[in-house]
């Protein structure tokens, strides 16, 4: 099975140099995300994600919590800077495909914030910064035929937050409706990283991209833990 799926950890680093030792023991299967949220302007967030660039590190643009009036924002700095990797308001993603096409940015993975509603099978697709005042769940499978519609090729599930059953169904629809690329995130640790994963795995997902982000930073320094990205690595070795 390990052989045909791909499994790369979306993780954050304090800096480019922390960001190549957690890219040396992850393989290289990692994403490296940057919050838009933390700068204070797109010229900003643009020369940071450069910087990266230049030393050669995958960055994934966040919006930062997923914090929907982030989403202008991250297109932007996607547009400029084409990353491999884009997240995005489900409103907004559509939107942003096309501003990365129109700069040749074809091969980026934008992915569609969607949210568990806490009933299995119904989830939450009002995840921009007007419509997520409206908790109106609908099906899994109508989620991801709007998502197939926009030519999106991932779903973000957010906050996970172990809902596992939650989970299985979403990503059963996904699949169904040819979206492979599957990416958990919120309250995912290295304790249950694996069995989330193995879950996407096991219900047709081709490559997942679990997010793990402050709970292996060091609240002191700002570095994400070496010791525990090796953790993550020995939890995730079928895969790495």
């Amino acid at each position: 099975m390990s052989s045909h799926v791909k499994v790369r950890v979306n993780l954050l680093a304090r800096d480019p140099e922390n960001a190549k030792d957690i890219m040396e023991i992850l393989n290289g299967q990692v994403l490296i995300g940057l919050m838009v949220k933390s700068f204070s302007s797109v010229e900003l967030a643009v020369e940071k994600v450069r910087e990266y660039q230049k030393a050669g590190i995958p960055v994934s643009v966040g919006l930062g919590a997923a914090d929907p009036t982030q989403w202008k924002k991250v297109a932007e700095v996607a547009k400029q800077t084409i990353p491999p990797h884009v997240n995005q308001v489900f409103p907004a993603a559509g939107y942003t495909i096309g501003l990365l096409e129109a700069e040749g940015g074809a091969n980026t993975i934008v992915n569609a914030v969607i949210t568990p509603s806490g009933t299995v099978g119904k989830v939450y697709v009002t995840t921009g910064p007007v419509s997520q005042r409206y908790e109106e769940a609908i099906s899994c499978e109508a989620a991801a035929a709007l998502i197939a519609d926009m030519g999106i090729p991932s779903v973000k599930f957010y906050p996970l937050n172990n809902r596992l059953d939650e989970l299985i169904a979403m990503v059963k629809a996904a699949v169904e409706a040819g979206i492979t690329i599957f990416e958990p995130t919120g309250g995912i640790t290295i304790e249950n990283m694996a069995e989330t994963v193995r879950i996407c795995i096991e219900n047709g997902a081709r490559e997942v991209i679990p997010h793990i982000y402050t709970s292996i930073v060091d609240k002191a320094t700002g570095l994400t833990r070496i010791e525990d990205v090796q953790a993550v690595k020995a939890t995730l070795a079928e895969w790495l």
